[in-house]
């Protein structure tokens, strides 16, 4: 009888040799460090989708079929805009701060962008826009141009980065749930990753 082969021999994790869990926020120092890298080297797709990806709160799959008609029109991009969120089909809305709106409005009129057009169309023919994939390799260049280990940052990164000031500075965790989207408050918690966290923090401001 043939003995069965050793797949144990063979098979390699899907995560061998890469870190797992939930992505890091960046800090608001980095935020500015990544903008300033980008303006400098004139990269408009870039800085109006690092802009957009922190602004909008969005998850990767939404930002990467924004159409220029779900932020404004050619000549106005709003201050803030509503999409249907692909995961609950539920409608979220999100701010547009004005440099955001600056860097999205120069964009669209440089590639000559109409409403229908996607906002971060895909350099490759089989795709009108960038997928997921083509944006999370996007993204591991602004992380390490920074001197940050690219490895241990991801899109997410780029999702939770403003949910997670905003919550640092208010504690409000119902208006972070409603800016995420997501339909259980117990869902903010973990995304945020806040319980253990909160519990240092007060713990170090206990004396005893």
């Amino acid at each position: 009888m043939e003995a069965a082969p050793n797949l144990s021999a063979t098979h390699v994790p899907w995560n061998k040799g890469k870190l797992t869990g939930q992505k890091p926020p960046l800090k608001q120092k980095e935020v500015w460090a990544i903008r300033i890298r980008l303006q400098l080297a004139q990269s408009l797709r870039d800085l109006r989708l690092s802009n957009l990806a922190i602004n909008g709160k969005l998850r990767s799959c939404d930002l990467t079929k924004l159409r220029v008609r779900d932020v404004g029109s050619a000549d106005r991009v709003a201050s803030r805009a509503t999409v249907m969120q692909q995961k609950t089909q539920r409608p979220v809305q999100f701010e547009i701060t004005e440099q955001t709106r600056d860097s999205v409005a120069s964009w669209i009129r440089s590639a000559k962008l109409t409403a229908s057009d996607y906002l971060f169309p895909s350099r490759l023919h089989d795709s009108p826009h960038i997928s997921t994939r083509q944006y999370s390799r996007i993204v591991h260049p602004w992380i390490a141009s920074i001197g940050l280990d690219d490895s241990a940052y991801g899109t997410h990164t780029m999702r939770r980065t403003k949910a997670a000031l905003i919550y640092r500075r208010t504690k409000n965790l119902r208006a972070v749930q409603l800016l995420l989207g997501h339909t259980k408050l117990e869902s903010t918690v973990r995304y945020l990753g806040i319980e253990v966290d909160d519990a240092l923090e007060m713990a170090e401001q206990t004396e005893v």
